[in-house]
């Protein structure tokens, strides 16, 4: 089994591993499963191998949280000499000239980037496949890994890398990570900083994929340059909210459901303080996420030749355009939801909810299928996720044992704005509670 990024770390902190051994090890895992699985859009193999040279020879290695890490950065973010290419032939292939913030964390931490992680078109849908390769779940190949952080969770699960970095604008951290059985923490809204604003109308977060909660945390907390994220720490006795009502009306698997409630009797007996109770949704803060999620991509085809697009992602922004063009995307629906969230979190610390509202869609080549083929499923297995990113609130997937189908199943956690550690602290729990296998 590959060492977790707690482990690889220390090693190498401590003179114990040579990060290019390291190096040459994850690349050697992924030369022999990404045939596979399809994590990777990109392999810098050479490169990497030149990363990990040079950080032996770096004089604060002894200090770096992720030294000698090899990691996978999901394909949106502009690495040096590489090129973003968000899933979508209209993107230019010119090199960056360097690095974008996230990365220049991930090195100055003392992570190696071993390659860029697959995703779908402008990370429009919770199927992470192109042209060029589909990412698959390591679980059960026949399924899809997810999306659009699908080729961060493929990585992670197929044990290719122990950690990936992703980003979430409607569950695209969570809903892979649930699929493929990892940890998936979005933090809330401007906890990891970056350049610009956030896409999609702010509801997109940067954030990590791993298969141990300390693993998570410690990615996080690099991620957001926040020291006090960089490890789990106890969050003391909660008060939790239970709830399998979704957001929308639909019909939720009983495994999902059946989930939740073990996962509220654990934390009963571990002495948190856990009760039946669902947020207030309201029809209202639904349309308006769909709403963004419509017109957040049409805004960033705006500097794109749509003549490249894939068909389905042409739909999904003369749809989104139209949205935009009526003003149907307002801060007011934002703003109404938030004030509801609030209201619930008054009376609890942390909500859990079944992350995925049905099993992941199977490993097909969605870009060739029509726009409402992948509307349909990209709707109904998120139903749980969304509204966390409208609200701007921190959310989390933490494995909660296997579906009849050999699947994983999960469940999420959410909290108020600053509860980061609270839901870390909490997984940790039930990581301690019902260990859960790190890979297939």
């Amino acid at each position: 089994m590959v060492a977790t990024a707690v482990e690889l770390a220390k090693a190498v902190r401590a003179g114990e591993l040579d990060p290019v051994q390291v190096t040459k090890e994850a690349l050697h895992r992924i030369a022999a499963a990404d045939g596979v699985v399809g994590a990777f859009r990109r392999v810098r193999a050479e490169e990497a191998l030149a990363e990990a040279a040079a950080l032996a020879d770096r004089a604060d290695l002894a200090e770096l949280p992720l030294a000698g890490v090899p990691v996978a950065v999901k394909d949106v973010a502009e690495v040096a000499g590489e090129f973003a290419q968000w899933g979508s032939a209209a993107y230019p292939d010119t090199p960056a000239s360097e690095d974008d913030d996230i990365v220049r964390r991930l090195r100055a931490a003392g992570a190696v980037i071993v390659g860029l992680a697959r995703v779908p078109e402008l990370c429009v849908w919770p199927m992470s496949d192109a042209p060029d390769g589909v990412a698959r779940n390591p679980w059960d190949p026949a399924y899809t890994a997810g999306g659009s952080s699908g080729g961060s969770a493929a990585a992670v699960a197929a044990g290719l890398v122990p950690v990936a970095h992703g980003t979430d604008g409607l569950g695209s951290i969570r809903l892979p990570s649930a699929m493929c059985g990892l940890v998936g923490i979005k933090p809330g809204a401007g906890v990891v900083r970056e350049s610009g604003e956030p896409g999609w109308y702010g509801l997109s977060s940067h954030g990590s994929l791993a298969t141990t909660v300390a693993d998570a945390a410690l990615l996080l907390g690099v991620l957001a340059e926040r020291p006090d994220l960089l490890e789990v720490t106890n969050p003391g006795s909660l008060r939790v909210a239970v709830s399998t009502t979704p957001p929308v009306p639909v019909p939720v698997p009983k495994p999902m459901i059946d989930a939740v409630r073990r996962t509220g009797a654990l934390l009963g007996e571990a002495g948190h303080r856990v009760a039946s109770a669902t947020p207030r949704y309201s029809p209202e803060a639904a349309a308006g996420l769909i709403a963004r999620w419509f017109a957040g991509p049409a805004v960033q085809a705006d500097r794109l030749d749509h003549g490249l697009l894939q068909r389905r992602t042409r739909a999904h922004v003369r749809f989104g355009n139209v949205l935009r063009s009526t003003r149907l995307v307002r801060d007011g629906t934002r703003r109404r939801w938030q004030a509801r969230a609030e209201e619930f979190f008054t009376e609890h610390d942390v909500l859990v909810t079944p992350m995925l509202a049905t099993l992941p869609p199977k490993a097909r080549r969605w870009h060739e299928r029509s726009w409402p083929s992948n509307v349909v499923p990209s709707i109904r297995v998120a139903g749980f996720a969304g509204l966390w990113n409208l609200a701007g609130y921190p959310a989390m997937s933490v494995p909660a044992g296997r579906h009849p189908s050999g699947l994983p199943l999960a469940v999420q956690l959410v909290a108020a704005r600053g509860g980061e550690a609270k839901l870390l602290g909490l997984a940790a729990e039930l990581e301690a509670l019902a260990p859960w296998p790190r890979n297939p």
